[in-house]
């Protein structure tokens, strides 16, 4: 597919906003509505949401939407298209309360951005991490949520297959001890590559496509460098000890599993046996990515 620019209908601008959560943190989305149908708009707008779905698309760790650069454009010639970013990403506040930070309240955070967007149905898309938060989401909702798209991303426990091994479960506690006891020497030392240096070692190492375009993926890396790294580790962590391997089985609606042959930090079989344990599941698997 070729992005030279944006489709026409895709022009428009988006609406931004801040949604609140329910422990009060406030949560930027931006939101945009298909013209030549009528979506749900923003609680403030008095116009009562109807039952047409929104794109609904959930980031993953330390990523603040560049993931979806073009996917954004492409689904809102097609339909209604939000996106949030998670609590203490992006334009997001931080987590007022620091402990609400695992997979089951960014899932709460889904449906507080919901109900800003008036309630429409939903279908979630979850990259990485949102693969997760976007089983949970339907978990909580299931009569919100009209299909699924988890890309690159599994049902849990994540730091357990990390490379196909258990190490990242493995080191984990010894850093985010390490960072309780030395923030300042953390802080130093975090996000000091350069960050066309750290792509180039990323597209080098083979965490990311040689393909990709580093302009795509330079936003990703800036927004680690500033990132609070004992806040990543704490959600890594939750991450990591969470499942939604029992709830597969139950999920009713469509879901497509995408996955990449050569995935590193999501090894392919994760994908197909997910897409296995769904009822109405799709497996899409992009070879040689």
């Amino acid at each position: 597919m070729s992005h030279a620019g944006p489709p026409p209908d895709a022009a428009r601008p988006s609406v931004e906003s801040f949604a609140t959560a329910e422990d009060g943190t406030r949560l930027y989305v931006r939101w945009r509505r298909l013209e030549r149908d009528s979506f749900a708009r923003p609680s403030s707008d008095p116009v009562a949401a109807v039952e047409a779905p929104t794109a609904l698309l959930c980031d993953g760790l330390v990523c603040d939407g560049f993931i979806y650069k073009y996917l954004w454009d492409d689904l809102a010639t097609r339909m209604a298209v939000a996106h949030f970013n998670y609590r203490g990403h992006g334009r997001s506040e931080a987590p007022r309360d620091r402990e609400r930070i695992d997979v089951a309240a960014l899932a709460g955070d889904v449906h507080a951005v919901r109900a800003h967007l008036g309630e429409p149905p939903v279908v979630l898309v979850g990259h990485s991490l949102g693969t997760q938060v976007a089983l949970e989401a339907y978990r909580a909702r299931p009569d919100a949520v009209r299909a699924l798209v988890l890309v690159c991303g599994s049902f849990g426990r994540v730091t357990h297959t990390f490379k196909g091994s258990d190490i990242l479960a493995s080191v984990l506690p010894g850093l985010m001890d390490f960072a309780v006891k030395h923030p300042k020497l953390v802080r130093a030392v975090w996000g000091r590559m350069p960050i066309k240096t750290a792509v180039r070692l990323a597209q080098l190492v083979g965490d990311i496509d040689r393909r990709v375009r580093p302009e795509d993926v330079e936003p990703y890396f800036r927004h680690v460098a500033d990132f609070d790294f004992e806040l990543f580790l704490r959600m890594l962590s939750h991450a990591g000890e969470h499942s939604a391997q029992d709830l597969l089985k139950n999920v009713q609606v469509p879901a497509l599993v995408i996955g990449a042959e050569n995935d590193t930090f999501t090894p392919p079989a994760l994908s197909e046996a997910m897409a296995e344990s769904l009822p109405r599941g799709e497996l899409f698997m992009v070879p040689g990515a």
